[in-house]
């Protein structure tokens, strides 16, 4: 697809703003870490704990009055904080029905969204199917995408789709999908909007075998979200559990070095968020949990400069 080659290619102007310097903040996301919060109470937490963005809640954005939406900005504000991404509403997995309730939903949402400030939302592909051939499959990603990012480009929202790379899920049902960067580019260029883009996730782009080298071939206005993560030791890579990881840093199965620099490289000025699935970190509770999450990103932070 000459498309896709020519998406994932860094132009100069975006090498350029690689200027050495950290643009990337560190977001909180409530739910990734098990913790359980409104978006007045994220917000609060978020600043409590060091963080330097904190996920949106589009449907709490999107039924937010004038005064209400500038009471979330005004506490947005006071504590340094930026919006980072926000999930996508509209559950695009399941039947037509069900899919197209939730797109009539989508506007409002997005205008919500618009209206803070937001500018990225997010989501994460399956990487297998029971029924339907990785074409068909292809084909029906791409057409129902399409409709929600036209949406979203309406309000000025970019879009990013988190290919799922681990091997044990990818073989869980009959027909694997798109689980590796180059096919999410693909189906990205597919969806033809020009809004379309990646989540790349530490632990996905571990397990399906991408590179530092294929981040550094990224325009970073392809990347909607990263997430970091560390993987379990002693599990062979191919039988890692998708729902069983650790904070990044915390084992160094995963090279997060080689995967910091290269977003470094390419001047990615997006949120960064935790996203470990870790039960004894849902154990604790909210502050504690938040505690540990900074201090992991933080670490990894430091990586590249701090």
């Amino acid at each position: 697809m000459a498309g896709a080659v020519s998406s994932i290619a860094a132009t100069p102007f975006a090498l350029a703003q690689s200027s050495g310097k950290r643009r990337m903040t560190i977001q909180l996301s409530c739910g990734a870490i098990g913790v359980k919060a409104d978006q007045r109470t994220a917000i609060e937490l978020a600043g409590r704990y060091g963080f330097e963005s904190v996920e949106a809640y589009g449907t709490t954005l999107g039924e937010a009055s004038g005064d209400e939406l500038k009471a979330l900005n005004d506490a947005l504000k006071s504590k340094g904080l930026e919006w980072g991404s926000s999930g996508l509403t509209v559950q695009f997995r399941e039947d037509q029905a069900r899919f197209e309730k939730d797109l009539k939903a989508l506007p409002k949402i997005a205008k919500g969204l618009k209206r803070a400030g937001v500018k990225r939302v997010s989501t994460w592909l399956m990487p297998c199917h029971d029924e339907l051939t990785y074409n068909r499959n292809f084909d029906q990603h791409a057409k129902r995408l399409r409709e929600v990012c036209k949406i979203l480009k309406d309000h000025g929202l970019a879009f990013g789709m988190e290919y799922v790379g681990t091997t044990s899920l990818m073989i869980s049902r009959k027909y694997p999908f798109v689980h590796t960067m180059a096919e999410a580019l693909e189906l990205a260029d597919a969806i033809g909007t020009g809004n379309a883009g990646v989540v790349l996730d530490s632990w996905h782009w571990w397990q399906a075998g991408d590179s530092a080298a294929a981040i550094e071939m990224l325009d970073p206005s392809l990347i909607a979200l990263v997430d970091l993560n560390d993987a379990p030791k002693g599990v062979e890579k191919q039988l890692q559990l998708d729902n069983r990881r650790e904070l990044p840093m915390a084992t160094g199965v995963i090279p997060i070095q080689g995967f910091m620099d290269a977003l470094m490289k390419i001047g990615y000025d997006g949120p960064v968020r935790a996203e470990p699935f870790n039960q004894p970190l849902r154990d604790l509770d909210d502050g504690p949990a938040c505690r540990a999450t900074i201090a992991a990103m933080k670490e990894a932070f430091v990586l590249v400069g701090g």
